[in-house]
This record gives C-alpha cells, sequence and structure tokens, in this order.
C-alpha cells in the first residue's frame, strides 16, 4: 500500500513545476500554430488541469529532450494530442534498443534501456508508423537522426523492429535488429489528453 503511494506522489508535479511547464507548453503552442490549426491553448490547459498524470508524462517529454506539442484533435474522444516535436531524436532518450526482450538478448555492450521501457515509464507510446508520418507532414523532422516506431508483431517475433527518418526531404521505414542501439537513435512518443 505504502509503495503504491510513493508512486503517486512521483507522478505529479510540484505547483512551480507545473507552472513552469504551462509556460513552456503554451509559448511552443503559440509559436508553432501550423501543427495545430483551430486549436485553443486555453481548452488544452483546461484539459491538461483535469489529467495531472498526463501532465507529468508531458513533463518527462520535456525534460528528456522532446520538445512536446500538440499535433491534433480528436473531435469523437475530444482528446488531444501531443508528439515530441524536436526538431531532431530527443537526445535524453537516445543509444536505445527497441525492447526489454532486445536488451536481454545481448550478451555484450548492452545500452542502459529500450525505448518500450522507457516509453512506459513516461506514460507514452511510441509513434506508429501513421503517425511518425503524419508528423512529418507538418515539418522535417529527424533530418540527421532517426526514431524508433511500434513494429508490427510479426516482424518483432523475427528479431527486426521499425525505425524512421528523413532524407532527401522524405520519410523513410526502415527496418534493424530489435537489439541494435545507436547514438543517434531515440524515439518520439504520443500522449493522448
Amino acid at each position: 500500500m505504502t509503495h503504491n503511494h510513493k508512486v503517486s506522489d512521483k507522478n505529479e508535479l510540484s505547483l512551480e513545476q507545473r507552472e513552469g511547464l504551462f509556460k513552456t507548453l503554451n509559448a511552443r503552442f503559440e509559436e508553432n500554430m501550423h501543427r495545430h490549426k483551430g486549436l485553443e491553448w486555453a481548452e488544452v490547459q483546461a484539459k491538461l488541469d483535469a489529467n495531472p498524470e498526463k501532465l507529468w508524462s508531458l513533463n518527462e517529454m520535456e525534460i528528456t529532450g522532446g520538445e512536446p506539442d500538440v499535433v491534433g484533435y480528436d473531435e469523437k474522444k475530444d482528446e488531444y494530442f501531443f508528439s515530441d516535436c524536436s526538431a531532431e531524436s530527443p537526445k535524453g532518450r537516445r543509444s536505445v534498443c527497441y525492447d526489454r526482450e532486445a536488451l536481454e538478448s545481448r550478451k555484450k555492450h548492452k545500452p542502459e534501456n529500450s525505448a518500450i521501457d522507457m516509453a512506459n515509464a513516461m506514460g507514452i507510446e511510441l509513434l506508429t508508423e501513421e503517425q511518425y508520418r503524419a508528423l512529418q507532414k507538418l515539418e522535417n523532422f529527424d533530418i540527421k537522426t532517426s526514431s524508433w516506431v511500434q513494429t508490427p508483431s510479426d516482424i518483432r517475433k523475427l528479431g527486426g523492429a521499425l525505425f524512421c527518418d528523413c532524407r532527401y526531404d522524405h520519410v523513410f521505414v526502415y527496418h534493424n535488429g530489435a537489439d541494435s542501439y545507436y547514438a543517434a537513435r531515440g524515439f518520439r512518443g504520443s500522449l493522448r489528453v
């Protein structure tokens, strides 16, 4: 029982942290209206106020270099869709293999973490290939880096995982062994609020 209490404390921001994050997110929202035409910051903030655990996840995205911003709105579900909008794959999430299984399968030179484990701990999900392509329509991301994306189970079962980047003004999807990791590859996350 005590353990659960500690976890919920950890996943809440102090008033000072909340205010700082709101200021950062609001400024980014206003400076990048092309990512969310027709949406109002006040409505987004009201949603976040009602969901403090989502705010905690956005803060995790922020402190790992993701620069999260609103990139869509689902009218049916009344949910805002946040994604990492840093120009390159978030710096605090690079040099990670795809998932726990891949991490444990490495005999030597294991990375410190995996993309799936990090995302789960942050309360976010890796972008799907479709979400990644939609994000790239807003502006070009990952011109020098690459980002792991959600991998279909049939590919993953055979040991592979997918990642994407943008080169020559086009989005490319590639594959690698799920246990591989590179200094220039991280992952972009999504969060619905």
